[in-house]
């Protein structure tokens, strides 16, 4: 006897033929539906790597020197290992491990040559912390994405040996005052670093996010500096001298120099700024009126993030926005904020503070302090997304000039 009140004779009937066809069909060896049924089909076997899902389509935006992190697709504060940005001075070296050395030598009481084996020995360290290009902003049209403007930044779990261990265990004299890093690509890429970094939380790293750092990131070794721009964090790390003044090399003269007002150029401007950008809604998003979750992300070279504010009438009026835990020291915060959206026409945007005070500046207080002809370090300020009435986003390059 039936008793639920939603089955029919019709409805069992065409329960029963649809049965009947099915078993027709595979009886005929036709695989009916089969395709599509996870549960009907034997799946992929284990395999020595894992995959992404042919339906996840991440990937980083390549140029000839670099590549930008999609940070408007990540769901979490860490990078996986393969979309961290990249950037490169003269390409990719390949370097045997077998075969790779560090020299620490210069103002040292025991000039020592270590093996890869040699400082893995030494205890080790982890952290997570961000990464930065000082040179990590682009600008000029709507139809950018947070990965287009300020995609040189990532953030990984960083394991080695500390510099500072390295440092007494070769005996680093009291005049040492700086140190030069030095990598063992085509470029020979050098930075002088002062030693105090060294001493403080300077890691000379060989694993990233649990694996051995890859290729793009410095493989076997690398110099990380957090908080500091990446150039500074010099990859395929091979030698550092101590010494007693900068050598003033062609990454920090020529190169990696701000121009500010009155014709100076700043030099040695090793902190990463603070900075948040929103990561949702942006372009190309098209968003339905309602609730919406406006999400980012927030960091600082300098310290842990305070608090971030966004603004959703084009920073007329900021609510502070919620932190997820975990906010770690100089690493990327991700920040939320539930916002009622009515359908009007409007501007979204975000501003940190970190613990030391210092406030996210617009683009106009950046070019105000430094002078309209400065470069391209350095720079991040306030980024604005507008919101249209039929709910496209869109990045609007000239807010806050």
């Amino acid at each position: 006897m039936n008793n639920n009140p939603n089955i029919t004779r019709r409805s069992l009937l065409g329960g029963a033929m649809a049965a009947t066809v099915m078993q027709t069909a595979l009886a005929n060896g036709l695989q009916v539906g089969l395709p599509d049924d996870p549960t009907k089909q034997m799946g992929t076997p284990p395999g020595k790597l894992g995959s992404r899902s042919r339906f996840e389509t991440l990937a980083k935006a390549p140029s000839d020197i670099s590549s930008r992190s999609p940070l408007q697709d990540f769901k979490g504060m860490i990078t996986p290992s393969d979309l961290h940005f990249e950037r490169h001075h003269n390409g990719v070296p390949t370097i045997d491990p077998a075969t790779y050395s560090l020299t620490i030598h210069g103002l040292v009481d025991r000039p020592t040559v270590f093996t890869l084996a040699d400082l893995k020995r030494f205890p080790s360290v982890s952290r997570i912390a961000f990464l930065e290009c000082s040179g990590n902003f682009r600008t000029g049209k709507e139809t950018m994405t947070p990965q287009d403007i300020c995609g040189l930044t990532s953030q990984s779990e960083w394991s080695g040996v500390r510099l500072s261990t390295l440092f007494r265990e070769v005996g680093v004299r009291e005049k040492a005052s700086w140190f030069l890093a030095e990598g063992g690509d085509a470029a020979l890429m050098t930075r002088s670093i002062p030693v105090r970094k060294g001493w403080d939380d300077a890691i000379v790293a060989y694993a990233q996010n649990g694996e051995a750092i890859r290729p793009e990131q410095g493989y076997p070794v690398r110099l990380f500096l957090p908080g500091w721009e990446g150039n500074t964090s010099v990859k395929w790390l091979r030698r550092i001298e101590l010494g007693d003044a900068p050598w003033h090399t062609r990454e920090e003269t020529s190169k990696y120099t701000e121009t500010i007002k009155d014709g100076r150029i700043r030099q040695f401007s090793f902190d990463i700024d603070a900075r948040s950008i929103i990561t949702f809604p942006t372009y190309p998003a098209q968003i339905e009126r309602g609730w919406v979750e406006v999400r980012g992300l927030a960091w600082s070279g300098r310290g842990k993030v305070s608090r971030v504010e966004v603004s959703t009438d084009a920073g007329k009026h900021w609510q502070v926005a919620e932190l997820q835990a975990p906010v770690l020291d100089k690493a990327h915060t991700v920040f939320r904020h539930l916002w009622r959206w009515e359908g009007s026409e409007t501007l979204i945007t975000s501003r940190v503070v970190d613990e030391t005070g210092y406030v996210q500046p617009t683009l106009k207080q950046l070019l105000d302090a430094r002078g309209p002809d400065t470069g391209g370090y350095h720079m991040n300020p306030v980024t604005a997304w507008l919101i249209k009435p039929d709910g496209r986003v869109l990045y609007q390059p000239d807010y806050g000039r």
